[in-house]
């Protein structure tokens, strides 16, 4: 059962007018099996003054690309009634005119366009209307018996309407319908949603919550749990193992659902989607159509369904069937935008949203975490639907004309172009050592400002997790990642590669920065010391770019690696042979697997700093004084004899490095690779040559 959430206590407290409206918004909002992301809207009506102090009757209407559990009172429209009520005698209006005329009635140039459905709310005669979208009523609305199993439930109390497109049309029908019904407590929406309404805030929540309760407690009555979707055909597989083969697959889907623009790749295996995919039904329901018109654009009209055994066949196997089946989606989409397609409509990627695969769950890919999340959360909702449509009688669905019309509806399309734009690193998932480090921590930063999804890998897990949580509150959650690894350990190195493909299904960029130092002279140089410098150095750079290297060959859309070496690199540095000799052999393996990986688009390039103190562990460790020790100078006085010996007569700072790594990472270099940038203030000894 849906929960009331209303607090008397804290709306009393609410200033009486718009906060009553984001309130009530925000508890529909904040309930998804109530109202989907970004779907639904609410409206009331107030007394206001004009800018002459003459009182006028308003609508507060949520606007248009806003979300009901987030949004304030700056996301609501005000318009004034009395121009509206007079489009109510009107005959037709088309999406054009409708929207120039409301343009018009705006108290405020300033306030966003307001919601698809304002003529629907302003044609109503109640203060308070909410239209949501609960799982319980589309499963109504979605069967094929539904107005007789509301006609069971709510009596004469309901107002039927069949399917058509919002708009002035369905504004008008729903207006008569209710006039028509002087019994008539709510609407339901052929396969949509409801409308419901009252004199206040709180009547018309409590009338929403309960009418959705009315429809669940009837469903609920008739599910069976054992023939739920016909029954169980197969068994998921156990968790560890879904995790492991998961990790193979999503590189794979996402390097497929990528060839026109990168997506990032999420799974999900609660247990609802394991109950649907691992169903007899699932096959034939997943392909009837989506489940409310407001998934169309995030899910596409049908999700990819993999005809794979689990018990019986395996990942190679799947691995196949994934890259058939995507291919087979992508011409079958672009066959459907050809047969429906109007002047001036763009094709979206046809790579599926959705991807069902039986014995593991589900595969959501989107241009952001946020957005394959998004796909994720609505397809949630249209497997409770179909849970419940064919707990009452049969799932049904809009048809293809009618779901192309939504898709591709420039009402529909206006929400996404209030995004934010896409920056350089949008879509794609850059991993970086040494993480928590100056220069990773930055690099993790100045890559995230761009878009780029950040998988912060440090043996100090610790500080891995303090960079990513910056991230996060900084760009959204899930933006960043923090792994624990030591670039030393196989395992840790794999292990951190199948996170990142867990969590956004890939790498495009490896930032190979995790580091130490030490300094004695040669003589003096223990063979452990030398074996710390080439494990860590050496050994773990070639670790880290192996498994780079595995991964994006799976996902075959290329990738930038970048190492970060040292002046020493092509210096060398006294008292520290063997620092720099490590330095020397991943400058030297950098260009090596550029050589590798040009087939691939796999472009690998060094950059080499020099005493980059701030905010160094390195640099506060027990190689500050012995590179003091070894230059005849205190500790304190090292960065001022840095500055002193560089010919730009400057220092380096972690932000510097990162900048020539964002560079080296972004579109500007991508015709280059194997390549060296010194950033050093200029060392001559250290030149290039």
């Amino acid at each position: 059962m849906v929960q009331n959430r209303w607090d008397d206590n804290k709306a009393a407290q609410l200033p009486k007018g718009l906060e009553e409206l984001v309130y009530r918004s925000n508890l529909i909002g904040s309930d998804r099996s109530v109202c989907n992301w970004g779907g639904g809207n609410t409206s009331m009506k107030t007394i206001e003054k004009d800018f002459r102090g003459r009182e006028i009757e308003v609508m507060w209407v949520k606007g248009s690309g806003s979300d009901l559990a987030t949004m304030k009172a700056k996301h609501f429209t005000g318009l004034r009634l009395e121009d509206i009520r007079p489009l109510m005698e009107r005959e037709e209006m088309s999406d054009e005119e409708m929207v120039e005329y409301l343009s018009h009635c705006m108290i405020d140039r300033k306030h966003p366009r307001p919601s698809i459905e304002t003529l629907l709310h302003a044609f109503l005669p109640f203060k308070h209307v909410d239209h949501t979208h609960p799982d319980a009523i589309i499963s109504i609305c979605c069967a094929d018996n539904g107005r007789q199993i509301a006609e069971e439930i709510y009596g004469n109390r309901f107002v039927w309407v069949p399917y058509v497109r919002p708009g002035f049309t369905l504004s008008k029908m729903i207006s008569e319908g209710v006039k028509n019904n002087p019994n008539a407590e709510l609407v339901l929406m052929e396969k949509h949603g409801l409308v419901t309404w009252g004199d206040t805030a709180k009547e018309c929540y409590d009338k929403t919550i309960s009418i959705i309760n009315e429809a669940e407690q009837y469903i609920q009555a008739r599910i069976d749990e054992t023939r739920v979707f016909g029954g169980q055909k197969y068994e998921p597989l156990p968790t560890e193992e879904r995790k492991a083969v998961f990790a193979q697959v999503l590189p794979v889907i996402r390097g497929a659902v990528s060839d026109q623009k990168r997506m990032i790749v999420t799974y999900d295996d609660a247990d609802d989607v394991l109950q649907f995919v691992n169903s007899y039904d699932a096959p034939i329901l997943s392909q009837v159509g989506a489940a409310c018109p407001d998934h169309l654009v995030h899910t596409k009209r049908v999700p990819l369904y993999i005809d794979w055994d689990p018990q019986s066949e395996d990942v190679p196997r799947l691995i196949k069937k994934v890259k058939e089946g995507i291919a087979r989606f992508k011409e079958e989409y672009k066959a459907y935008f050809e047969r429906n397609k109007q002047e001036g409509d763009q094709m979206f990627e046809p790579a599926p949203r959705v991807i069902l695969i039986p014995g593991l769950g589900m595969v959501n890919t989107g241009k952001s975490l946020a957005m394959a999340n998004v796909s994720g959360a609505l397809y949630h909702r249209a497997i409770a639907v179909m849970k419940g449509a064919t707990a009452l009688g049969n799932f049904v669905s809009l048809n293809e004309e009618e779901s192309y019309q939504v898709e591709y509806w420039p009402l529909e399309l206006y929400k996404l172009t209030l995004a934010p734009p896409e920056a350089e690193f949008s879509r794609k998932v850059a991993l970086v050592t040494g993480g928590a480090g100056g220069i990773g921590s930055e690099t993790c930063r100045r890559l995230a400002t761009e878009g780029a999804h950040v998988v912060v890998a440090d043996l100090n897990i610790e500080g891995a997790e303090k960079v990513a949580t910056e991230i996060n509150e900084a760009y959204g959650e899930g933006r960043a990642l923090a792994v624990r690894m030591d670039v030393t350990n196989e395992e840790d190195v794999k292990r951190a590669f199948a996170e990142a493909a867990l969590a956004y299904g890939g790498v495009d960029i490896v930032v190979n920065n995790a580091g130490l130092a030490t300094s004695s002279p040669f003589d003096e140089t223990t063979l452990q010391e030398w074996n710390l410098n080439i494990n860590v150095l050496g050994t773990g750079y070639f670790l880290v770019a192996r498994e780079a290297f595995k991964q994006m060959k799976q996902q075959g859309i290329g990738g930038s690696m970048v190492f970060v070496g040292s002046k020493n690199s092509v210096y060398a540095g006294k008292n520290a042979a063997a620092y720099s000799a490590a330095k020397a052999l991943e400058t030297h393996l950098a260009r090596c697997i550029a050589v590798e990986g040009g087939q691939y688009g796999i472009r690998v390039n060094s950059v080499l700093p020099d005493a980059v103190l701030q905010g160094s562990a390195i640099w506060n460790s027990a190689w500050r004084e012995e590179r003091a020790k070894a230059y005849g100078i205190e500790p304190n006085q090292l960065e001022e004899y840095y500055r002193k010996r560089t010919t730009l007569l400057v220092n380096v700072y972690p932000k510097d490095i990162a900048e020539a790594i964002a560079f080296f990472a972004s579109s500007k270099a991508e015709k280059t690779t194997g390549c060296m940038l010194t950033v050093d203030g200029g060392v001559p000894a250290a030149f290039p040559r």
